[in-house]
């Protein structure tokens, strides 16, 4: 029924938080399909203003009546059962729809559909899938979840075959895609505003693997335990990918060259083809390795591969220049993880000689508690830290946290409230020859913005 409802180019879809990333491609991929689309949101932005300018009618504030004569009502996972939308909609049996279950419905369309898991780098590999799909002419839709150069923004529509999708396991929210390759980066604590702890983690992961259709491809990261947990609980055969020699799909000969690698792609001991990264750090290696075992098993030529993987220069937000100031450069990245952020401080180190001056930014009370150790010893890998006030996103401070509990651990850190005061305190102390780096998954890539106009 709910097929249907996103499929008769006669029924009109009204949106609750159409502002947001994924809500916004996905009212822009609806429409493409002929059916009337329509939303509101509580703040305009720009993606509010790229649905408007194609026409796309968008409502501010929300209210009941603007549900009045819609077919079908879809919310992010923001929007609670209390909005006024959702109530009215339920009023007057008008189905309602979670944003993932839209994009799992508009899927399924596709005969063969790619997945793109993990707690980390599922953006970076979506993208790298998405370029090696377009070397290959397979003419991908794309639903990513930064803005990527090659296809003009976070969504790429198409009447081909092929649908490529970041999968994220927030909510359980990928348990609604039914993928024929399922890509598992790795599996770590996280969203334990969600999940109960790694054990719950890796059930979620398992069943999602679990979706995967009869005659489908599962691809795993053979170095990550929990990954591999997740997967062979499932019964499903798998590829492996990872830097260990047991891996199916792996790298040999691995060298940098001022911070971006180079290696061998390998299949089951076999060197196939020189693969030349235009992004930094090891943890790309890892990316383009995943992408490469989906791609070999979708049978797309190496040369292809190599190709998609030399020109890819990054996303939004991963390790993003933003300009320079007083002859230091300064980059955004969206690290909100322990383990991100030691990845690409690591991958900094090794491509950048001179001093790191971070700003991060918490993301969520919850995470910032369950993990501030870990946080502290990651972010102890740049010269001077500048600890911003947690990111709320989605929470309330319930728990009485603030940014010192991780600055409490350090020494090389400093907690300022307010980006007007750690611009000052960028502009007094960056020189020549420093990297700013700004780290999070909120809005504190306004500070490198603000710094680089000044």
């Amino acid at each position: 029924m709910y097929k249907n409802l996103l499929s008769d180019s006669k029924n009109t879809i009204h949106f609750i938080g159409i502002g947001g990333v994924s809500m916004s491609a996905l009212a822009e991929a609806i429409a493409s399909r002929g059916l009337s689309v329509r939303g509101s949101d509580m703040s305009n932005g720009v993606y509010t203003e790229r649905l408007r300018a194609l026409g796309i009618k968008v409502i501010t504030g929300h209210s009941a009546e603007n549900v009045e004569g819609a077919d079908c009502v879809i919310r992010t996972s923001a929007i609670k059962d209390d909005n006024p939308e959702v109530v009215r909609a339920r009023e007057l049996n008008i189905p309602v729809l979670e944003r993932a279950e839209a994009w799992g419905i508009l899927m399924d369309e596709f005969p063969e559909v790619v997945c793109v898991s993990g707690t980390h780098g599922k953006t970076s590999t979506t993208a790298m899938m998405t370029c090696i799909a377009l070397a290959a002419d397979r003419d991908p839709e794309v639903m990513i979840g930064a803005d990527m150069r090659e296809i003009g923004g976070v969504l790429r529509i198409s009447d081909g075959d092929l649908f490529i999708a970041e999968a994220c396991e927030y909510c359980n929210s990928f348990l609604n895609f039914k993928p024929t390759v399922a890509i598992v980066l790795n599996v770590e604590e996280d969203h334990l505003d969600f999940f109960s702890g790694i054990d719950d983690i890796v059930k979620s992961f398992s069943r999602f693997v679990s979706n995967t259709k009869t005659g489908g491809i599962v691809v795993v990261n053979g170095d990550d335990e929990n990954a591999l947990r997740a997967v062979t609980a499932t019964g499903r055969e798998y590829v492996t990918f990872g830097l260990s020699e047991t891996a199916d799909v792996t790298a040999l000969n691995i060298e940098y060259t001022d911070g971006f690698p180079s290696f061998t792609l390998a299949y089951k001991g076999k060197e196939i083809i020189k693969i030349r990264l235009s992004v930094l750090g090891e943890h790309n290696i890892k990316n383009a390795l995943a992408a490469s075992a989906a791609a070999l098993s979708m049978g797309i030529s190496a040369e292809c591969i190599a190709k998609a993987l030399a020109g890819f220069t990054g996303v939004g937000r991963r390790m993003e220049y933003k300009g320079e100031y007083n002859g230091a450069k300064i980059y955004d990245d969206y690290a909100h993880h322990p383990s991100e952020v030691e990845t690409t401080l690591r991958a900094v180190r090794r491509a950048h000689a001179g001093r790191i001056v971070c700003v991060f930014q918490p993301h969520t009370y919850t995470r910032t508690a369950a993990l501030k150790d870990d946080f502290a010893k990651a972010l102890s890998l740049a010269d001077t830290v500048i600890l911003a006030d947690i990111y709320a996103a989605r929470e309330k401070n319930t728990i009485g946290i603030d940014s010192s509990a991780i600055g409490d651990l350090m020494t090389n850190a400093e907690c300022i409230s307010g980006f007007d005061k750690i611009l000052n305190s960028l502009c007094e102390t960056v020189k020549k020859g420093d990297m700013v780096i700004t780290m999070g998954a909120g809005d504190v890539y306004k500070v490198g913005e603000m710094l680089s106009d000044k």
